[in-house]
């Protein structure tokens, strides 16, 4: 689903990235950690083609993103409150990403009914705007809205961060589901070991722009990363 092709992003003479090949298969639940400055949301936001790689490429089902248009179909993701609209409510948002996707207000509100427990009685009918969301319920909004329009492929950058444990949990819920029974791959980026290694089948470990591990996820995985990253 995912290959990357001698990939490398520099800023002036730093590398930060530098991934000679890396393959994600469909349906898989992958985890992405690293300290801070490994290098995950540069690899995130080339995938998405928010910068331009120094070299390489990366190809999403067959489509080189950076050259191509046809991924986008099928790709969807959250990596801060920049993608919310923030002078809209959360349903107006809702609604505005439908239409995007080829959604009607009916196909939309039927996802959403999926999520009240995620939402928890704090998004909908609130009569707020996003931007007077806390962050916690803005990155659910922006979560949840990351799902409308069925897409194969779902990015979230430090999903778990400003999220409440009960939150919590019920994320990890949704993202085991979305990969094991609607086979969708699910890209998640994480500096909590815990949860990354509880709801990701594949784990692969970036320092200084490389991939140093490269994880099957076990039960010996958190001790493992937890290791890792004690030096």
């Amino acid at each position: 689903m995912i290959t990357t092709h001698n990939l490398t992003k520099k800023y002036g003479s730093q590398l930060v990235l530098n991934i000679d090949h890396l393959e994600i298969p469909k349906g898989q639940s992958f985890g992405l950690v690293g300290n801070n400055g490994a290098g995950k949301t540069t690899f995130f936001s080339l995938l998405l083609d928010l910068i331009q790689p120094t070299s390489g490429h990366i190809e999403n089902n067959g489509f080189q993103v950076n050259t191509s248009e046809d991924w986008k179909p099928i790709t969807s993701s959250f990596i801060d409150e920049s993608f919310l609209i923030g002078y809209l409510t959360p349903e107006e948002y809702f609604y505005f990403i439908g239409d995007l996707r080829g959604r009607n207000k009916a196909d939309v509100d039927k996802l959403l009914s999926n999520f009240d427990d995620f939402f928890h009685g704090e998004i909908l009918s609130q009569r707020k705007y996003l931007r007077d969301l806390s962050k916690g319920n803005q990155k659910k909004a922006g979560i949840v809205a990351s799902f409308i329009g069925n897409p194969e492929v779902v990015i979230l950058d430090e999903p778990f961060a400003n999220l409440d444990p009960t939150t919590q949990i019920r994320l990890k819920a949704i993202i085991k589901d979305l990969a094991a029974k609607e086979g969708v791959t699910v890209l998640v980026s994480s500096h909590d070991l815990l949860h990354v290694t509880e709801v990701c089948e594949r784990i692969v470990v970036l320092n200084k722009g490389e991939i140093v591990k490269d994880i099957q996820t076990s039960q010996e995985t958190l001790k493992e990363l937890e290791t890792f990253f004690a030096g």
